[in-house]
This record gives C-alpha cells, sequence and structure tokens, in this order.
C-alpha cells in the first residue's frame, strides 16, 4: 500500500529533526508528489522543505518552497502561518544578499505578531530583523572598504541592528528566554564590534559567555572567548586577548573542531607577535601549519608560512625566515594569489639582501621588520600597542538565524465546503494584473439569447461564466498548478470555479508587502534566480576576516615608507601610528 501524503511527510520531517536533511528532503519531496487537498499539512511541508534546502544551501530551492508558504498561507488567511513564512523567506533573502526584500519580510512577521499579541513572534522578528541589518552593514564592510572609512550606509545598518536587537532583548528577558538572551547578546556584541564601539562589544558578549555557561554550550562559550579576544585586541590589551584566545583553543579542542583549532592558534601566534613574544608566536604558528596541511588548506599554510617568516625575521634567524618566504611564494603562486605572490617576492628580496650583506659583513646590524599579510605592503618591526579607535575590524562569528518549524501534525478538519472556502481566498487575493473579477468576467461574456433563460438557469451561466474565466486562470501564476502538491478533486470543479469568481473582488492586500510580494513571487523563478554567496576565498584553518593585516595596514603609512632600507647602519623603524 502506497505511503500517504501524511505519512511521507511526517517521515521526511523526523529526518530532518535529526539532521538528515537530504534524506528529509527526498520524502518531502515524495510527499508533494502524492499531493494533498489539505492545505494546513501542504503548508508545513512547503515550510520543511525551505528549511531543508536552507541547510543544503540550496537557497534557491528554499526560497522557492517558503515563498509557496507564504503565498499559500496569507490567501487562507492564516495569519500565524504568514507571520512564519515571512521570517523564513526573509531569512532566505538575507543569505542571498537581497537586505531591503528581507527587512520587508521581517516587518511583516513583526506586524502581524504585534497585532496578534504574540510576544515571542516578536521576539523572534525583532531578532532576525537584526540578523537582516548586521548582515548588511558587515556586507558593506567586507566589499574592499578600508576600516574607518565605512560608508554611512554601513554605520546606518549596523545601528539598525543593535536598536533590534536591544528591542528583542527586552521581550526575551520579560519572557524569561535565557537561551534567547545570549544568541542576541552574541550578535549584539558583533554588531558593537563592527561599529568599533569595543567596550560595549566586552560588555555584551561577556553576558553571551556567562549564558553559555549556565547551558553548558561550549560551542557558543567559544565563540564568546573568541569574539571577546577580537574585541581587547583592538582595546589594545593583548595579555586580555591571549588568555581569551587560549581558552577559545582550548574549548577548539574539546569541540574536535581542527579547524577552529588552528584559527585560534594563528589568531593566539599573531597576538603573541603584537606583544613581541616571538618564540610562543612561532609555536603557535607551527600548529597551525600542522593542523593546514592535515586539512589540505593551502590558503591557511601560506598564510601560516608568511606570519612565521615575520616572526623569524624579528628573531633575527634570516635563513628560516627565507624558507617560510619562498614556501609562501611557492604557495602564492600555485593558488593564484597574485597579492600574496607580490609581497613573498618583497619579503624574498629583502631576505636575500639582508642575508647577502651578512655575508658581506658579518658586524653588520640587520634590523628585523615584519611584513604586512598578503595583499598590503610590508611594515617595519616594533609596532606599538596604541591602535586607533577608529579602526573597524571584521572577524565574527556568523550570526545564527531563526527559522520557524510549523508542526506536520495537523487535523484535516476542513470539509469540502471550507477546503473551497480557502482555495476561493487563495485565488482572489492575487495580483492585479491575475484577478479574476466577477464584474471583468461579466463583462467577456456574451448575453445569453434568453435572459429569462439565464436567471432561470443558473448552472448555465455559471458555464458561460466558466468559459470566459478558463483563458485567464490558465495564464494566472498563481493557479493551483503553481503550488505543487496541491490536489484536486474534479467533482468540486464547478464549486471551485464559483467561489473564485465570487472571492475575486475580496480586500485588496496590504500594499507596502503586496510590492515586496510582487518581487518574491510576481514572477517565474527563473526570472527572480540570485546566485548563492561566492564560496570563501579565506581558507578554513584562517579566521573569516583577519583582522590582524587590517591592524598592520592602519599602523603603516605610504609603501614608501614602509619598505624595508638597507643599509649597514640601518636601525629599527617606529610605526606611526594614526
Amino acid at each position: 500500500m502506497e505511503a500517504s501524503c501524511l505519512e511521507l511527510a511526517l517521515e521526511g520531517e523526523r529526518l530532518c529533526k535529526v539532521g538528515d536533511y537530504r534524506a528529509g528532503v527526498s520524502f518531502l519531496e515524495s510527499a508533494i508528489q502524492v499531493g494533498t487537498e489539505d492545505l494546513q499539512i501542504l503548508s508545513a511541508i512547503y515550510s520543511q522543505l525551505g528549511n531543508a534546502y536552507f541547510h543544503l544551501h540550496d537557497y534557491n530551492k528554499a526560497l522557492e518552497y517558503h515563498r509557496h508558504d507564504l503565498t499559500l498561507t496569507r490567501t487562507i488567511g492564516d495569519q500565524l502561518g504568514e507571520a512564519k513564512a515571512s521570517g523564513n523567506l526573509g531569512n532566505t533573502l538575507k543569505v542571498l544578499g537581497r537586505y531591503d526584500e528581507a527587512a520587508v519580510c521581517c516587518q511583516r512577521h513583526l506586524d502581524i505578531s504585534r497585532m496578534l499579541h504574540d510576544k515571542v513572534g516578536q521576539a523572534r522578528a525583532l531578532y532576525n530583523y537584526g540578523n537582516v541589518y548586521h548582515a548588511k552593514g558587515k556586507n558593506i564592510c567586507w566589499s574592499g572598504v578600508d576600516p574607518g572609512d565605512f560608508p554611512e550606509e554601513a554605520h546606518i545598518a549596523l545601528k539598525k541592528a543593535t536598536e533590534y536587537y536591544e528591542a528583542n532583548l527586552a521581550i526575551v528577558k520579560e519572557l524569561g528566554d535565557r537561551a534567547a538572551q545570549g544568541r542576541t547578546y552574541g550578535n549584539l556584541g558583533n554588531s558593537h564590534y563592527l561599529l568599533g564601539n569595543f567596550q560595549d562589544a566586552v560588555l555584551a558578549h561577556e553576558q553571551r559567555l556567562l549564558i553559555a555557561k549556565e547551558f553548558g554550550d561550549r560551542a557558543a562559550e567559544r565563540r564568546a572567548y573568541c569574539n571577546l579576544g577580537n574585541a581587547y585586541i583592538f582595546l589594545g590589551q593583548f595579555e586580555a586577548a591571549a588568555e581569551h584566545y587560549k581558552r577559545t583553543l582550548q574549548l577548539a579542542r574539546q569541540l574536535k573542531d581542527r579547524a577552529v583549532e588552528a584559527q585560534a592558534c594563528y589568531s593566539l601566534g599573531n597576538t603573541y607577535t603584537l606583544l613581541q613574544d616571538y618564540e610562543r608566536a612561532i609555536d603557535s604558528h607551527l600548529k597551525h601549519l600542522i593542523i593546514a596541511q592535515d586539512l589540505k588548506d593551502r590558503i591557511g599554510e601560506g598564510r601560516a608560512c608568511w606570519s612565521l617568516g615575520n616572526a623569524y625575521t624579528a628573531l633575527g634567524n634570516h635563513e628560516q625566515a627565507m624558507s617560510f618566504a619562498e614556501k609562501h611564494l611557492e604557495i602564492s603562486k600555485e593558488i593564484g594569489d597574485r597579492s600574496g605572490e607580490l609581497t613573498a617576492r618583497m619579503k624574498v628580496s629583502d631576505l636575500q639582501l639582508v642575508l647577502g650583506l651578512k655575508q658581506n659583513n658579518s658586524n653588520s646590524n640587520s634590523s628585523a621588520f615584519i611584513e604586512s599579510p598578503p595583499g598590503d605592503s610590508s611594515l617595519p618591526g616594533n609596532s606599538t600597542h596604541n591602535f586607533p579607535q577608529t579602526l573597524k575590524p571584521q572577524m565574527v562569528d556568523a550570526v545564527e538565524c531563526k527559522f520557524e518549524h510549523e508542526s506536520l501534525k495537523v487535523q484535516n478538519t476542513l470539509g469540502d465546503d471550507s477546503f473551497f472556502d480557502l482555495l476561493s481566498r487563495f485565488q482572489g487575493n492575487r495580483m492585479d494584473d491575475q484577478r479574476c473579477s466577477l464584474q471583468d468576467g461579466l463583462s467577456r461574456v456574451p448575453a445569453p439569447s434568453v435572459p429569462s433563460e439565464a436567471s432561470a438557469q443558473p448552472g448555465h451561466l455559471l458555464d458561460l461564466l466558466a468559459n470566459s474565466q478558463s483563458r485567464r486562470l490558465d495564464e494566472q501564476r498563481a493557479s493551483v498548478d503553481s503550488l505543487p502538491g496541491l490536489r484536486l478533486d474534479q467533482r468540486h470543479s464547478q464549486d471551485v470555479l464559483s467561489k473564485l469568481i465570487a472571492s475575486a473582488d475580496n480586500k485588496e492586500p496590504d500594499e507596502d508587502f503586496f510590492d515586496m510580494l510582487i518581487k518574491c513571487q510576481g514572477s517565474r523563478l527563473d526570472d527572480q534566480r540570485c546566485a548563492p554567496p561566492p564560496p570563501p576565498t579565506r581558507g578554513p584553518t584562517v579566521p573569516d576576516e583577519d583582522f590582524f593585516s587590517l591592524i598592520l595596514r592602519s599602523q603603516a603609512k605610504r609603501i614608501d615608507e614602509q619598505r624595508v632600507i638597507l643599509s649597514s647602519d640601518r636601525r629599527p623603524l617606529q610605526t606611526n601610528p594614526e
């Protein structure tokens, strides 16, 4: 006996809950193939499929099913379902970089939750709203703009993110939801960090750390320690930063996350370099190098070689520095990193001069220098601890998206009449160019030869109306066929058409949200395809954004002032704090 749509859907939901999204999608897609007349079940399947595809990073499919869910819940008058669908669609649009549309969805989620006096829904909408503006601001910050020169648009977006997170905190504190408070504190800290409010970032991340410990959430604890270390770096408190990176490293090892362990080694090594503790810096960078090699992360391996070359140069061990500089050059050529190759060539050239001078004059005083990372010009050593407070670093742990999963365990309480009422409203609230109004339909129907027969034979009039409307129904993108899995009973087709026509002039939907629906739903999927985010150019063992390169760059002046000028009486060069 074939499984029913509900049975397949429930199995798909179970598999998704245990993290087997691919298998879950298979069952949920099978449920769609079987089909159902129960719109509540269909809505829940759409929601689950959208979330499953999101977790599989197939964002276009996620967008498609969350769009179907929003269409269905909105047109059948399921306000709670519409709120959840709006939130899920907003999260997906955010990941695709369509921030303005995502914000409209979040606003709709918030508006409906307020109307329903749903505090939990309001809190989630505000959290997602904050995530949208955080992602927007962060994206602008990462678009090649130097720290301190962020456009006003980025500042406004990040400021809005903090406001929405604060509003969320007020509600989740009232609800006593400590887990939600922890997530929000983490993201609030990240936003303050990007704004350069490092002390505020510390306060928020300390709260996030406290709550993570309450729940025994070691992954969240690890993120909090890492983010605290980042903030302390820019407060100039390098000892405190090093301690937090050590805890990050310990937790990464406990979690058996080799990539994050390597990132912690890298951050710790650069912090020791800032403290001019080069022996410890070398130890940390060697550990990073080993893991990068194990994970076949050539980008991370190259960055480790660059760091080791700098540290050995600072210790005056130019032979070892040359070995790592040449390795960095080799890797940069292999992976096509042109800026890294240029930096490595400069390093090798400088070291060749140093080693040549040593051979010609063993008593020459060749001072150490620290080179800036690939893509930046080289930077003299003895870096100061005074970093400009306008510097806006860009390495934060990813914000957490909150998705709503509708329960599939619903009862089929819809009789035939209720079903057709819902379907009528579904067809009745469509876009202006798709609406089938009764007046429009009548204007297209030829007048019956015997008017009295029309009134005496309503079935005949209905047939005429059906013929008139069928052409338009076929052209409607919101037709029954556009909602996969919706199964109609042909016995009631006349009733369906009747109710479609009768409901055609229902009240207009909210126009602001309607404009967004035109963008999200008004064209075919191929017309609205948005490419997924590009693959990261960093290696898995290198932090999201190597802010140590930003520190070095912020300390530097012009390239000519940063180049190492070799002479027999060369003195150590001092950096020039901005």
